[in-house]
């Protein structure tokens, strides 16, 4: 089996088309390998982002995609490790639609207002800063993961799905 990772911006669908697929993906959430408690309190662990490309790696051949977050570093670092991956975020006119995506699905205001205050930072990240993978920008509004699935499966090119 060829294992496709996609990294995708948070509220793209990772865990709603894992929870609808999970005998062929994996929905890989950076968090519990970036964090660990010591004394009590978190902090950062030391192994990451490696000990995340460790896993990658561990579960390549295992499912047809897994899903990995978009953090700067982990997509660095998958370049690192020559992880071949495409990357989905969304256009920057979707912005309260994902607001409000974010808190019908109960984030938290921080994480909420962390996403909102950076949104177009990171979107131009991923549109003029990004190399080295497949970019795909999802347009139009209620376009998430599910959709973009079915253009990544029987596609090896291009950069847009409608």
């Amino acid at each position: 089996m060829r294992t496709k990772i996609i990294s995708a911006f948070p509220g793209m669908g990772k865990s709603t088309y894992h929870k609808m697929h999970p005998e062929t993906t994996l929905d890989s959430d950076s968090s519990s390998f970036g964090w660990i408690v010591e004394d009590g309190e978190k902090k950062r662990n030391p192994d990451f982002p490696q000990n995340y490309m460790n896993h990658i790696k561990e579960n390549i051949g295992k499912y047809e995609y897994i899903f990995v977050s978009s953090h700067k570093v982990v997509r660095d670092a998958l370049k690192d490790n020559c992880l071949f991956f495409y990357l989905v975020y969304p256009n920057y006119n979707r912005k309260e639609e994902f607001r409000t995506l974010y808190i019908h699905r109960g984030s938290s205001i921080s994480f909420c207002k962390m996403i909102m205050d950076n949104w177009d930072n990171w979107i131009d990240e991923c549109v003029f800063e990004e190399i080295g993978c497949e970019k795909i920008m999802a347009y139009r509004k209620c376009k998430y993961l599910a959709s973009v699935i079915t253009g990544i499966s029987c596609r090896e090119g291009g950069d847009r799905i409608e």
